[in-house]
């Protein structure tokens, strides 16, 4: 009987290789047991169990990680990381939010080529259910927002989402409602250079803000002033208003 072949005999760019893979499979193999969990127990309590999950799992990754590449730890955050320049952690924090849109992109345009629109779509709508309560949740807790913050919440929590370090936004209050409006949308933006007609995101929207801002605040009601296919006024690509009930 032979050995089992290992990792030992791979060259560096193979090893290297090998450990982005490693991080994949970990991301994933975190995401289906999140969305195990929501199947079984439902949303809300998947969001607290993952709360639990990663303020146990994150020290352990930051003090294995630093034990394998030696580097310094204070604070429980990688020194390298925590002492960098201002500007080089927003130029990573936009780095960051601009890989997460290529990855939704991808995926959309993947489905969509092996079956077709209409099931891209569902898909689409069906993961902003599931993310942008998530996002609400983490922004609520990493800024300590109020359970009944009101509009004041809401407002500050649009500022922190993936989608405002990569598009242009703007809000403005309106008697008692916010208004929210796209100003600049990369995506959008992406088709119309391309000549292609905007993308029909209404449906996606409509989940995505009033999940969104049910999770900062549950008597908060979100309508639709027009996103695409609606006809647009100009110089944005969708609004939202946002009331207390």
């Amino acid at each position: 009987m032979g050995e089992s072949k290992g990792i030992e005999n791979l060259d560096n760019p193979a090893l290297s290789r090998l450990a982005i893979d490693l991080v994949r499979r970990s991301l994933l193999h975190y995401g289906i047991w999140f969305n195990e969990v929501e199947h079984q127990l439902g949303l809300e309590k998947t969001l607290q169990i993952e709360d639990d999950v990663f303020a146990q799992l994150c020290p352990l990754v930051i003090k294995r990680l630093s034990g394998a590449l030696g580097f310094a730890v204070a604070d429980g955050l990688p020194r390298s990381l925590s002492e960098l320049p201002r500007e080089k952690l927003i130029s990573l924090i936009d780095a960051i939010s601009t890989n997460w849109l290529a990855g939704d992109g991808l995926w959309f345009q993947a489905v969509e080529a092996r079956q077709e629109m209409f099931t891209a779509k569902r898909c689409n709508d069906t993961c902003w259910i599931k993310f942008s309560p998530f996002e609400g949740a983490r922004i609520k807790t990493m800024l300590e927002l109020p359970d009944r913050g009101g509009l004041d919440a809401m407002e500050t929590a649009l500022g922190f989402r993936l989608y405002s370090r990569i598009n242009v936004q703007s809000t403005e209050r309106q008697g008692d409602s916010l208004v929210f409006k796209m100003v600049k949308c990369r995506v959008q933006d992406a088709r119309r250079r391309k000549g292609l007609d905007d993308y029909p995101c209404k449906s996606a929207g409509v989940v995505e803000y009033s999940s969104f801002a049910h999770e900062i605040d549950p008597r908060i009601r979100t309508e639709c002033i027009a996103c695409p296919p609606d006809d647009l006024p100009g110089g944005w690509f969708c609004a939202w208003k946002f009331s207390i009930a």
